[in-house]
């Protein structure tokens, strides 16, 4: 079996085995996420991208602060359908896209790059090359990422990640993109446990 398709494979068993509370990465209300979006002061029509969406409850939040541009990526079909149920006739906002990052061949492009949890998924140099060379074609101006820090856990879903501090992390899209904004954050998860997060703001140069 090839590597995207046991990675496909992987992220719909998750998605058709459990519910939110049963996963870590849940967030009532994604206030990290919005909070450097807000930050950014972009339009309410800004093309926003949120990578690794899925059943992520940011689209929603955006969506009811008037956001009119709005695209959701995930590997999982599974996860983009328990989206698309509890946002019942909204989903029909949202641009929605099934598909491996590392295959993403975007037909536009975004003025804002949102990805919680999706790169440290991502250990093979050539598929971090991948996505580093993605953000730098198709994206006009703000990215906003998060991944564990180096105090964070090494595992998610029993799957390898890979750690980023926070001068790993922002110097991984440089010269095209500066950091604006970067801290490191605690994530209590559903089951109480606790995960550290390097995020990141960085602008297009």
């Amino acid at each position: 079996m090839n590597i995207l398709l046991k990675r496909k494979k992987h992220w719909e068993a998750v998605y058709e085995t459990k519910e939110p509370h049963e996963v870590s990465w849940t967030q009532e209300v994604p206030k990290t996420a919005l909070n450097f979006i807000h930050s950014l002061a972009v339009s309410k029509d800004a093309k926003i991208i949120d990578i690794g969406g899925g059943d992520s409850n940011l689209a929603d939040h955006l969506l009811n602060e008037g956001y009119t541009n709005i695209t959701v990526l995930d590997i999982s079909e599974k996860a983009i359908a328990k989206a698309k149920k509890r946002l019942g006739a909204k989903a029909n906002l949202i641009t929605w896209i099934v598909c491996d990052i590392t295959n993403f061949k975007p037909n536009t492009t975004y003025d804002v790059w949102h990805d919680r949890a999706t790169l440290h998924f991502l250990t093979k140099g050539n598929d971090i090359k991948k996505y580093i060379q993605l953000v730098i074609d198709n994206v006009n101006s703000h990215l906003v990422i998060g991944t564990f820090s180096e105090n964070g856990p090494k595992k998610c879903s029993g799957l390898n990640i890979k750690q980023y501090s926070i001068l790993k992390l922002s110097n991984l899209f440089a010269p095209q993109f500066k950091k604006t904004a970067c801290i490191t954050k605690d994530h209590i998860t559903p089951f109480k446990t606790v995960q550290n997060f390097t995020f990141c703001t960085l602008k297009k140069q």
